[in-house]
């Protein structure tokens, strides 16, 4: 079960080769999930494996899934936003893993933003 310092070293080559190619591709999207204790008890790992999942599946190369601490709307869990080069950050609220494959389908293949997700959206709801 214990890797040895050898083996250690190639995981951490490994990923920092991947951590430097995302960083590179100034067209690459980043998709961000809110990972701090308010998401993840609001169901946000399941979004975060729905995200990886669905854009592994379409074979997204320019879309980086990745997490972050709070975002700072806790009512709001789970959270995800969406950076998208020379384009205003979008952010999705009470997202749930249902509604993963229609963010990835819509806005991250096609560009058109789920707009009844979004944050915008709260306040027709009230």
């Amino acid at each position: 079960m214990a890797k040895s310092i050898e083996e250690l070293r190639a995981i951490r080559e490994k990923m920092r080769d991947q951590i430097d190619l995302r960083h590179k591709d100034e067209n690459n999207i980043r998709v961000v999930v809110g990972m701090a204790t308010c998401g993840i008890a609001a169901g946000a790992r399941p979004v975060l494996n729905a995200f990886t999942e669905e854009t592994r599946k379409r074979n997204l190369t320019n879309v980086t899934v990745g997490q972050t601490g709070c975002i700072g709307l806790c009512q709001h869990e789970p959270i995800v936003e969406v950076f998208e080069p020379g384009k205003e950050k979008v952010t999705y609220v009470a997202m749930t893993p249902d509604k993963v494959a229609r963010v990835v389908l819509e806005h991250l293949v096609n560009r058109n933003v789920v707009a009844e997700y979004t944050v915008g959206s709260l306040d027709t709801l009230k």
